[in-house]
């Protein structure tokens, strides 16, 4: 299993980049960022760094770790202009890159910035439709699609990912459609839950690949849950979360593994700063992640 921190985008530069090279130093797998502008709810007016920039950052100054957004919006850039971003910062990383999408959710960000908020539905035939267009730029010579939303002609980029087929993960929990779309496009699934909802959804998910002839166990899993370890943090409302000592969260995790979780995602926003942080990541990674490790 892989084990990944997810850096809240609400504090400093200066404290999220020691964050990740702190990662990198010590044996975590990868580092994702969310994809917003502002709070989903009051108050919204507070810092809030921008994803893709962040990764940029991230790319040229932080070694080994995989990088990406979890994920991003859909709804905020189109998806051409998406291709180029993702390609330059594989480039930039080397080839550490992964382009989590979803159709996007936040109509507060929608309503202050402009950008138009379609319903369910029609977010998520937009967000199938980037996943071709996303395919074309990247995988051909010279992308062409034809679709309601989006059209390419005859479209370059250059350079590509330095992956030959850079990997595209899909995040949502959708059983109807969200979970379609990703038995037909993506390389990885994100939803949060715990181990019960995941294992729900990915027996859907396979059903969903089954029908269209596709081995499911060629989508990676992964998945978060706020964690408070022996009270280290606290557990906001809003979210999926567990109070939980270090035995308890390590029968957790086999749990998610038994439920085809690959790869497990650690929120930071509940745990602190400075040295209170990096000391739960630490007892995590060394610890509690440590039987889970795929013999590392």
């Amino acid at each position: 299993m892989r084990f990944s921190v997810w850096p809240t985008t609400t504090q400093s530069w200066q404290d999220l980049h020691a964050l990740a090279q702190h990662a990198a130093a010590t044996g975590w797998d990868g580092l994702w960022v969310a994809d917003h502008f502002m709070g989903a709810s009051e108050p919204v007016d507070g810092p809030m760094l921008e994803c893709w920039s962040v990764l940029a950052g991230l790319a040229t100054s932080v070694g080994r770790l995989r990088i990406g957004p979890l994920v991003s919006s859909n709804t905020y850039r189109h998806p051409a202009v998406l291709a180029n971003m993702a390609s330059t910062i594989d480039q930039l990383s080397g080839g550490r890159f992964v382009l989590g999408l979803g159709a996007g959710w936040q109509e507060n960000e929608h309503i202050a910035y402009g950008l138009a908020y379609h319903d369910v539905p029609g977010r998520l035939a937009r967000l199938e439709e980037a996943c071709a267009v996303l395919r074309a730029l990247f995988d051909e010579p010279r992308g062409e699609f034809s679709g309601r939303f989006y059209a390419l002609k005859d479209a370059p980029m250059e350079p590509k990912p330095v992956q030959a087929h850079l990997p595209l993960l899909i995040g949502g929990g959708g059983e109807k459609v969200t979970l379609k779309i990703v038995a037909r496009v993506a390389d990885e699934w994100n939803t949060w839950g715990l181990p019960e909802v995941l294992a729900q959804k990915g027996a859907v998910l396979a059903r969903h690949c089954a029908a269209i002839g596709r081995d499911p166990a060629t989508i990676a899993h992964s998945a978060q849950v706020l964690v408070d370890l022996d009270g280290s943090g606290e557990l906001p409302g809003r979210l999926p979360g567990v109070r939980v000592s270090a035995v308890e969260l390590q029968d957790l995790l086999g749990r998610y593994g038994e439920a085809g979780v690959n790869e497990f995602i650690l929120p930071d926003w509940n745990l602190g700063t400075g040295a209170a942080r990096t000391d739960v990541l630490d007892r995590f990674i060394d610890e509690i992640a440590a039987p889970f490790r795929d013999g590392r």
